[in-house]
């Protein structure tokens, strides 16, 4: 929040995060009865020490749910060629429900071609290209560990969003263009009017200050000032940077001072990220043990 004082409501995501993990535990319970140790496998290429740092937390929140974490670490040097042998051996392992591979990657390597050798049930960042058209068809199949995290958020804090004008800034693949198709869809906590714009609009801010949910999704630190928002909206910060392991966020605090309610800088959305992966990961397992 703002150091000059805020009447805007705070939407953490931590005890939303908490809920989802609640849920996937029993998951994980029920599969260990019926004999099934889940297995979310990990993959990092290159020694970038935030990516190792991240990989630890994935796998340290997996052993506390129950799963097992199956990882490969390759070196910086690693050819392409390596890259999909590795994927190609997860996919093949039966014992294997989810998959991640650590981004981003070194820049010789191309993480949409190894995106596309996963098994699309196995991805649990839910971001394959046949998982994309399973969202924009209204399939079941894993989501988009962001976008998810957000509706989920919004859920939980009882934010309408049903029949309302959602405004999204930003078109990337893995947040803005999914969370249109998703909170688009007929669902009591989607089923809105979605507009997306992005900063190839020179008269953006037209869009976002009409919007009564506004996402920040451009990853352009501090696009959103307390002037391109509607009094009493709901601002929902999705799109950061970083600089190193500072946290830049799209939206800045003093936007508090206009919002009905917001997004802290640090604890909305991330803590949602991580948990919907650990939910896709779980369901992953609930279907291949024919739970799901």
């Amino acid at each position: 929040m703002s150091s000059t004082g805020s009447t805007a409501r705070i939407l953490a995501g931590k005890p939303v995060a908490e809920q989802v993990l609640a849920e996937v535990a029993e998951g994980v319970l029920a599969l260990r009865a019926a004999g099934v140790t889940p297995a979310l496998a990990t993959v990092l290429v290159g020694d970038d020490d935030a990516s190792a740092g991240y990989i630890r937390i994935k796998q340290r929140q997996a052993a506390e749910l129950g799963f097992s974490s199956p990882h490969v670490h390759l070196p910086a040097s690693a050819s392409q060629a390596d890259l999909h042998r590795v994927l190609e051996d997860f996919n093949a392992d039966k014992d294997v429900h989810g998959v991640l591979v650590q981004h981003p990657i070194p820049a010789h390597l191309d993480y949409d071609r190894a995106l596309q050798v996963l098994d699309p049930d196995k991805d649990v960042d839910g971001m394959h290209p046949v998982n994309m058209g399973r969202l924009a068809l209204g399939l079941p199949g894993p989501l988009p560990c962001t976008p998810a995290g957000i509706e989920a958020l919004l859920a939980f804090h009882g934010v309408p969003v049903s029949g309302r004008e959602v405004v999204i800034l930003g078109r990337g693949a893995t947040l803005g263009r999914p969370l249109a198709m998703l909170l688009a869809q007929k669902r009591p906590t989607a089923n809105a009017a979605v507009t997306v714009v992005h900063t190839g609009v020179a008269d953006w801010p037209r869009y976002t200050r009409r919007a009564e949910i506004l996402v920040a999704a451009a990853g352009v630190p501090g696009i959103i000032q307390p002037e391109h928002v509607r009094p009493g909206a709901v601002v929902v910060g999705g799109g950061v940077r970083y600089e190193g392991r500072r946290l830049l966020p799209d939206v800045d605090e003093s936007c508090a001072e206009v919002a009905g309610a917001i997004t802290p800088r640090v604890g909305g959305v991330g803590p949602t990220t991580v948990a919907m992966l650990f939910r896709n990961a779980v369901r992953a397992a609930q279907r291949a043990a024919g739970m799901g």
